[in-house]
């Protein structure tokens, strides 16, 4: 492949470079790339905005991450966090820190990840900035989402009583990572082996090419429930369930036989003697919506088939339950991944 040197290029015909052909999907987006600033108009909504950084060896290893999925990834683990607030993602901004290890041609494939996404779900990229890193690679993205106002829903609100429940299923984004991971120390070992990935395409694209659950958002607003709080699954559902407890100051009963986990999962984490429950618990990254609802808003969902009723909210802010398979109360105990101290 043809190397051109960034330094070749410069700051401006980079960033044009990479941002060439950009399609405008929202209305809202009134400027995009190419001044001083975006302009977005509102359109009478509430914006919310999140931002999430990426960095190389922290959050991601490039010998088995391919760039364009990284680029992929950076824009969906944003748009999830503008899901969780229950707005529909409208746009997004990147910084990019980069050293002269990539090419331009490797920042390319890398903005191919992002238009993709932003293609997919209908979103604009209309800004960011550029800049030399002493080393590796590090990605800033700034997501912008808009919701009406008395739609807005935050980690707080929840009431005793109320039932939590998750989208899809748990687990599978961690046991893709650890395929991965294995296949890494086999080709440290034997740099000519073929990695062994046959069987596992669906955990691996749960790690690699995950997805934001807009259409979690959108089918709730269509048969009118209304979540009383939510966050999305980045760290681990026993995490995410303590960030919800502390918001609302409650405590939580989950149950383990209702943790929605898919067979390649299951059997996956048996494979590397995993205990599945716990992959469940403690692994992160499925980006999943996590959410409570009244009661009374039961029958709306009970059939539904992309989610999951797994426990309820409690009084006690002290508690924090699993009742396992067997009928035991064990404690809820939060295990998931901390940057701050990776």
């Amino acid at each position: 492949m043809e190397r051109t040197e960034i330094k070749d290029l410069g700051e401006f015909a980079l960033i044009s470079k990479l941002t060439k052909n950009l399609t405008k999907n929202r209305p809202s987006t009134l400027l995009g790339v190419g001044d001083d600033a975006a302009v977005i108009d509102p359109l009478g909504k509430r914006v919310v905005v999140t931002t999430d950084m990426l960095v190389e060896g922290v959050h991601f290893d490039l010998s088995y991450v391919p760039l364009k999925h990284l680029g992929y990834k950076a824009v969906i683990s944003n748009l999830s966090d503008v899901c969780a607030m229950n707005a529909k993602p409208t746009q997004i901004v990147i910084g990019l820190g980069v050293s002269n290890r990539f090419s331009v041609e490797a920042l390319e494939e890398l903005y191919e990840g992002v238009k993709t996404a932003c293609e997919l779900y209908k979103v604009d990229l209309v800004g960011g900035d550029t800049t030399t890193s002493p080393s590796g690679l590090t990605l800033a993205v700034t997501a912008i989402g808009l919701v009406d106002g008395d739609a807005v829903v935050t980690r707080g609100g929840a009431s005793a009583g109320d039932l939590l429940v998750v989208s899809g299923d748990l687990g599978s984004a961690y046991m893709g990572l650890q395929v991965l991971e294995r296949e890494k120390e086999v080709f440290k070992e034997a740099p000519k082996a073929q990695p062994e990935l046959d069987g596992h395409s669906y955990i691996i694209e749960r790690q690699l090419k995950p997805e934001a659950r807009t259409d979690i958002v959108t089918e709730l607003s269509d048969i009118k429930v209304k979540p009383t709080s939510m966050i999305d699954i980045s760290d681990g559902l026993a995490s995410e369930c303590f960030h919800l407890m502390a918001a609302s100051g409650l405590g939580v009963r989950i149950y383990e036989d209702k943790l929605p986990i898919a067979p390649k999962t299951y059997d996956t984490a048996r494979e590397f003697n995993l205990d599945p429950t716990v992959c469940i618990l403690s692994g992160g990254e499925d980006y999943e919506l996590l959410f409570t609802i009244s009661q009374t808003d039961f029958e709306n969902i009970r059939n539904h088939p992309k989610l999951s009723i797994i426990g309820h909210m409690t009084e006690d802010p002290k508690e924090h339950i699993m009742v396992t398979k067997s009928g035991q109360d064990v404690e809820l105990k939060a295990q998931g991944w901390d940057p701050l101290k990776a």
